[in-house]
């Protein structure tokens, strides 16, 4: 029965490995970074200038400085919830979604349709 835990265990490994969030994750995160993920979670796909000035035009209690932006970005990159492309004020960032496990269900539609429409019975 030892393999049997040993393959979970490592399918549990390789998930944590595969980075990336779900969006029952933004609930853990600590307010400064869930609102960089709210705000990249909309676009998908922003430079550091359309960033910060997203982040200028929030309430000014809720904004983050120049150099919390930038702790934060950093933060976000090295957990594996963004991913960075190019440094400084020319990077752009992009949110890092999980892979979704595949469906098995549309490859099973179209072997059953396909056995009725040759007239042989499923197997």
């Amino acid at each position: 029965m030892a393999g049997v835990f040993d393959r979970l265990q490592k399918e549990i490994e390789d998930k944590q490995k595969e980075g990336g969030i779900t969006p029952l994750d933004l609930a853990d995160l600590p307010p400064a970074l869930r609102k960089i993920m709210r705000l990249m979670l909309r676009s998908v796909q922003l430079k550091y200038a359309e960033i910060s000035e997203a982040i200028a035009q929030m309430p000014e209690k809720e904004r983050l400085s120049p150099d919390d932006l930038a702790q934060t970005l950093e933060v976000l990159v090295k957990q594996a919830w963004l991913i960075q492309i190019g440094t400084g004020e020319r990077a752009i960032y992009k949110v890092n979604l999980r892979r979704k496990a595949g469906s098995e269900l549309a490859g099973g539609i179209w072997d059953s349709l396909d056995s009725k429409l040759k007239g042989k019975p499923e197997t």
